[in-house]
């Protein structure tokens, strides 16, 4: 079992931030990553107002347009498995599931009844370049980003889990930290979990000055360049 530097809660004292704030505060604790490691591409969010979900990555990739050509048996054992998967976890869990169809979203993997079933086995919800469907019955409180909707899961069935995959741009391997609400996701290196509310307090008290001064009768250009440099020197 992988030895986590944070702990169940570190994670959820993140979710009181949105997404693009966890990005701010990751470009001062890993710079090096400022290019890449959160998705690139827009969602459909089915309830925009649910709070931002963090959670350890639960991996996996479907497909949907054709049958898998494996007996019943073993299409059965796979998902039955992915179940396992899931509920293994030792926190909660975001589930990240690509789509391999070259037309994701010909069938949903997502709808009343998968919702329900991963909520209660510990996910918070789901990013996936996949589809979702019954977005009036789905699982109250059950986030999911996906590409698309649509009315069928056709023959939608798990091809493998626990490996790398990447949607919408972002690549997350088995037990990534993964935040996400309705503006995207993105991962969170294991060892900057815990520095992540220092850095955010930062980013916040920078925004502060800028903020206070636009929102001032003593706005000018020649004072914003005066207060971004006094921006850059919080610490």
């Amino acid at each position: 079992m992988t030895d986590f530097p944070f702990t169940a809660d570190d994670l959820a004292a993140l979710r009181q931030w949105d997404t693009p704030t966890i990005c701010n505060a990751l470009e001062l604790v890993v710079p090096h990553r400022r290019g890449y490691g959160f998705t690139i591409r827009p969602f459909l969010t089915v309830d925009p107002t649910l709070r931002p979900i963090c959670g350890l990555a639960r991996t996996g990739t479907i497909r949907a347009s054709a049958p898998s050509g494996r007996t019943r048996e073993v299409d059965r054992a796979a998902r039955l498995g992915w179940y396992d998967y899931v509920e293994a976890a030792p926190m909660p869990t975001v589930v990240v599931l690509h789509d391999l169809d070259d037309t994701p979203g010909t069938g949903s993997f997502w709808g009343e009844v998968h919702t329900a079933v991963h909520k209660a086995l510990g996910a918070q919800g789901v990013v996936t370049n996949g589809a979702t469907r019954d977005i009036d019955m789905s699982a109250p409180g059950f986030q999911m980003l996906a590409g698309m909707v649509s009315p069928s899961h056709a023959y939608v069935h798990i091809v493998q889990y626990g490996q790398e995959v990447s949607v919408h741009g972002m690549a997350a391997h088995h037990e990534a930290v993964v935040h996400a609400d309705r503006h995207g996701a993105v991962v969170i290196p294991h060892d900057a979990v815990t520095k992540l509310p220092a850095a955010i307090d930062q980013c916040i008290r920078r925004e502060a000055v800028i903020l206070e001064f636009c929102r001032s009768r003593e706005f000018s250009a020649a004072g914003l360049k005066d207060v971004l440099a006094r921006a850059d020197e919080v610490h």
